[in-house]
């Protein structure tokens, strides 16, 4: 049975989604949350990892600064190291959550459709309710990429890092994998750890490696450091600027925007990770040309010729955002949406084509920029969805840019 129609849902409860639900909720738009709290960070990151972002650019955003990470250890009473560990940024989205959706339902939407007075959102219970707007923010776990060579390989042969929580099971297996940035990275100093053989294949001429050459200009002791470094900290010197004000990065040329967008994302590891991939092999300048499953094996041919057969393959190949993976967007529905590349094309306030269809995080990237994928996309979002929504209400907001 369809319930009546409600203001709002969010879909998805990792720090898009939170921090979207504190803004509104505290703007009082009535809001409905699905999802499990913090599920991709859980499920499908290893454990282990630590943020590469700073703890200036960790915070969710929330009205006031009044749920940091700062307040998050406080009132748990724990002290969190720099870098943050994977498992205590899961504990603080979850105290975030407790605050600001104690209400979260927990159910998985599994359908959103046209509905003459908004959208119908049919849920895994097979129960359905009305919405007069929807906001996706279920993150990137629906768009990891896997290069064409691997197509068809099983996943005991052939996985994405985002595939796997335990890497314990790798112990004493040789393992290949397939990228240059922080998840290649990490993943294999933690592989490296856990007694794997593990070999990093990089397209690039080599690695690169994050604050080598400006750490005296990052230091927090360095007065100029926020002459620089916006809190964000994404992107380098000057372009960081740009990045930092999503509404300027939007009115740039395409060109312009593609060019800012790929020179501050490109592939990098943090400087904290060199001691741990001592151990590492690493092959740069190379691609994989051919992949073929063997007897309990991959064997690979590289573009200069060389072999290797190994017990897997680890793709930490980024991802490709497409909203038709989601899954959950009806046919009808993803045709009446502007796209381009697989982004919905967004207005002000994230909104898609679609009135009242509204994107946050990764999706939101070809639009407002490269800051829309990490956590400090968080204050712009969340303010910019609720100015849209609640109107002369969101003034009374503070709203929280860190």
């Amino acid at each position: 049975m369809t319930k009546t129609t409600n203001q709002l849902a969010i879909i998805g409860a990792g720090p898009y989604g939170l921090a979207a639900a504190a803004h509104l909720r505290a703007a009082g738009v009535e809001t409905t949350m699905f999802g499990e709290d913090m599920d991709f960070w859980e499920k499908q990151m290893p454990a282990g990892m630590f943020l590469r972002s700073s703890w200036e650019a960790s915070h969710i955003s929330s009205p006031g600064k009044s749920l940091s990470l700062d307040e998050y250890a406080t009132d748990a009473c724990v002290s969190i190291s720099k870098p943050i560990p994977l498992e205590s940024f899961i504990d603080y989205g979850r105290w975030f959550r407790k605050r600001v959706a104690p209400d979260l339902d927990r159910r998985r939407v599994t359908k959103i459709e046209r509905d003459p007075k908004g959208f119908l959102l049919t849920l895994d219970d097979e129960k359905t309710m009305r919405f007069r707007r929807v906001v996706v923010a279920t993150g990137i776990s629906s768009f990891g990429r896997r290069p064409s060579v691997f197509e068809g390989l099983p996943l005991e042969l052939v996985s994405h890092t985002s595939e796997h929580r335990d890497l314990a099971k790798f112990a004493g297996k040789r393992v290949i994998i397939i990228g240059g940035g922080q998840s290649a990275l990490e993943t294999a100093a933690l592989l490296c750890e856990r007694g794997a053989d593990v070999e990093l294949i990089v397209r690039q001429p080599g690695v690169h490696w994050l604050d080598q050459k400006v750490a005296w200009l990052k230091s927090e002791k360095n007065p100029l450091r926020p002459i620089f470094y916006p809190p964000t900290d994404v992107g380098p010197p000057g372009l960081n600027w740009i990045v930092a004000t999503p509404g300027l990065f939007r009115r740039l040329p395409r060109k312009l925007q593609d060019k800012i967008a790929h020179r501050s994302i490109r592939p990098a590891g943090a400087g904290w990770l060199l001691p741990r991939v001592c151990k590492v092999r690493i092959t740069t300048r190379r691609i994989v040309r051919e992949a073929a499953a063997g007897s309990g094996a991959i064997n690979l041919r590289l573009c200069d010729g060389q072999q290797r057969t190994v017990d897997h393959v680890m793709l930490a190949t980024g991802y490709q955002v497409d909203v038709a993976r989601y899954g959950f967007i009806a046919p009808g529905l993803l045709k009446e949406m502007r796209v381009a590349g697989g982004y919905p094309i967004l207005t002000e306030g994230l909104e898609s084509s679609v009135a009242g269809l509204h994107f946050l995080g990764a999706p939101a990237a070809h639009s407002f920029g490269p800051l829309c994928r990490f956590v400090a996309g968080t204050p712009f979002t969340a303010a910019q969805l609720t100015r849209r929504i609640a109107g002369k209400r969101a003034a009374a907001v503070q709203w929280n840019c860190f």
